[in-house]
């Protein structure tokens, strides 16, 4: 099952750590308690609309580019459980498969030896 709430996060964690940023600094700066903003990265707990967008805020990010990359990870994760129901990946190369990107309609899951090309009908 796809958590809305974990890729909401993992994408909240990437833009924090592509600024170089801690916890402390944005959860201070968005008037959010470190702990709360830790769960709300792990999945753990719902952001609401309101701390979305102080957090967003803080990350000096447009909640729109926010919400476009998780719809990208949510597209990806869809298309990625609709696959594994039909073919399976095998367990020990899932964690493998961390590097994916998406453009003009194809997506591309990229492996530390090789990259394999999906393309959506």
């Amino acid at each position: 099952m796809i958590l809305l709430r974990r890729l909401l996060g993992d994408v909240l964690r990437r833009q924090r750590q592509r600024q170089g940023r801690t916890l402390r600094e944005v959860s201070s700066s968005a008037r959010v308690s470190l702990g709360y903003l830790s769960e709300v990265e792990r999945g753990q707990k719902e952001a609401s609309s309101e701390l979305l967008s102080a957090i967003c805020d803080a990350l000096d990010v447009r909640m729109s580019e926010l919400m476009r990359e998780v719809s990208d990870e949510l597209s990806l994760a869809e298309l990625a459980e609709s696959a594994a129901a039909t073919d399976p990946v095998p367990v020990p190369v899932r964690p493998m498969l961390n590097s994916v990107s998406v453009s003009s309609g194809r997506v591309t899951i990229k492996a530390p030896a090789e990259a394999v090309d999906v393309v959506a009908a």
